[in-house]
């Protein structure tokens, strides 16, 4: 037959959008004509399909008129994921594969010029979109691709390497079959990071554990050399492993970056941008718009390290993600919406030499230099984040003296129990928990609610770090198995909510 329809998706974002792949030859002047809103990458597969199909010993109708076009028109698509559908099109419509076969198969992959199939991005999203679309068809993919859809479970996917495969299993009456890959879900392996290797530092490492119990974000302030990449580091190892439903959330976003591994699955992630990072590679833009790092660490942590060295305008970006979870890209021919349900954990110096507050090195930076530094983070920014924690530098003789402390599964222990008492009482987390609903579940004594006033008016707090102290209060009782809130608990949560050092 002269037409000939196959399907694949175009990654839009998050999702992964259906697209016909329609092939048509003609008699006429021969040529080869891409239609459909494609990209160069696109466009360029005309060149890889006809080399993968000479090299492969098949015939490419180069004496035709062809026409592929990409359906539906008005969506953009992009990447070599379509290299594989038009070479079976052509096949297909040429009369040397079975044409009836590709109404019931879903396929994406690059061509190499030998006919070699490569690894696309996005095979989880596909995936995805597929059970979620109900169509009864099966997924064809490279081999690497195909163990990442074959995540999805209930859906049927096979895998081949080479162009000549898929020919040889799509002849009439073959007898040949392409692989089905069978893929379960591996366990999440154990954090390396331990708690137990950072020395002394008892009240950040307290700190941590209540960030870790309650999903909030944590500021660590000190000089330089005190421990506070160590403890960044090892938050992900206090957290619970995530759950089927938000370990597909995470793989799906990392899948569309081309980041995810299978061996990762069920591990949260943790990203690490380094402090040149523009206001776009943290939340996301391009066009069409990419996830930015706030997305990548959806479900996970975002850990910044020095903190008043990134650009303004990309931590300013941060504030409302930290509210509401998400962020939404708009440009002028592309809107998009990523999930952002990160936990923040950043880390900076005291000043710009580093010293303010050391207790062997003198600081040489004046007040106002000190007052630059910090005024780089503005306020609404340290407003939305929860605990701001001082780690002190300690002498070698007092680390080398210092007991050996708790192991991160002991304290991912007790973590664990107060998310889980968090849960049962309220659905979610404390970090979590809407402000309307916070003295419905709160129970706050009468004796705490007295000293949290006060402190309150003494600090002049805005409705946004009381809200935020209580949810610290809510998270330090949890994690100490108790029903109510006490002025213990409270008390521990305001000295947690500390200015910067030199602004009190």
């Amino acid at each position: 037959m002269s037409l000939s329809v196959t399907h694949s998706r175009s990654l839009t974002g998050l999702t992964a959008a259906a697209v016909d792949v329609e092939v048509h030859l003609a008699n006429g002047l021969p040529s080869f004509t891409l239609v459909g809103l494609a990209d160069t990458e696109v466009k360029e597969s005309r060149e890889r399909v006809r080399a993968a199909l000479h090299s492969s010993g098949l015939e490419f109708p180069s004496n035709k008129r062809i026409t592929v076009n990409l359906s539906p028109a008005d969506l953009p698509k992009e990447g070599a994921r379509f290299d594989l559908p038009i070479a079976l099109g052509l096949l297909a419509a040429s009369g040397q594969v079975d044409a009836q076969r590709l109404p019931h198969m879903e396929c994406a992959g690059e061509l190499a010029l030998s006919g070699e199939l490569r690894p696309v991005r996005g095979a989880l999203a596909m995936a995805l979109a597929l059970r979620a679309s109900g169509l009864a068809r099966e997924m064809l993919l490279p081999r690497g691709s195909a163990a990442e859809a074959a995540l999805m479970q209930g859906l049927v996917v096979r895998e081949a390497a080479h162009l000549l495969e898929i020919v040889q299993a799509l002849q009439p009456n073959s007898e040949s079959h392409l692989t089905r890959v069978l893929v379960t879900p591996p366990l999440p392996t154990l954090e390396v990071h331990d708690l137990r290797d950072v020395k002394g530092q008892a009240g950040p490492k307290r700190a941590l554990e209540v960030a870790a119990a309650g999903g909030l974000g944590l500021l660590l302030v000190g000089p330089p050399g005190t421990g506070k990449s160590m403890l960044a580091r090892r938050l992900p190892g206090l957290l619970p492993p995530l759950d089927d439903t938000e370990a597909l959330a995470s793989a799906a976003v990392l899948s569309i970056n081309g980041q995810f591994k299978p061996e990762q699955w069920g591990q949260r992630p943790f990203r690490s941008p380094h402090h040149s990072a523009s206001a776009a590679a943290l939340i996301g833009g391009g066009s069409p718009p990419r996830p930015g790092e706030i997305t990548l660490a959806h479900h996970g942590v975002l850990f910044l390290d020095e903190l008043p060295e990134f650009q303004r305008l990309a931590l300013e970006a941060l504030r409302e993600p930290l509210e509401t979870g998400r962020i939404h890209i708009a440009r002028s021919c592309h809107q998009a919406e990523f999930p952002a349900q990160f936990q923040l954990i950043a880390a900076m110096n005291p000043c710009p030499c580093g010293h303010l507050g050391h207790p062997t090195k003198e600081c040489r930076c004046t007040p106002e230099q000190i007052d630059r530094y910090q005024g780089r983070i503005s306020g609404p920014l340290l407003d939305r984040i929860d605990l701001m924690v001082e780690v002190p530098m300690l002498p070698p003789r007092v680390l080398a003296a210092a007991p050996e402390g708790e192991t991160s599964g002991t304290v991912a222990e007790r973590v664990a129990a107060a998310r889980e008492a968090a849960v049962l009482r309220q659905g979610c987390i404390n970090a979590q928990l809407p402000s309307n609903q916070l003295d419905e579940h709160l129970h706050l004594a009468p004796e705490a609610e007295a000293l949290l006033h006060k402190a309150a008016a003494r600090l002049a707090w805005s409705g946004r770090s009381y809200h935020r102290v209580l949810r610290m209060a809510r998270t330090v009782a949890d994690l100490a198995a108790s029903a109510e809130v006490l002025p213990v608990h409270v008390s521990e949560s305001i000295q947690w909510r500390r200015a910067l050092p030199g602004r009190e």
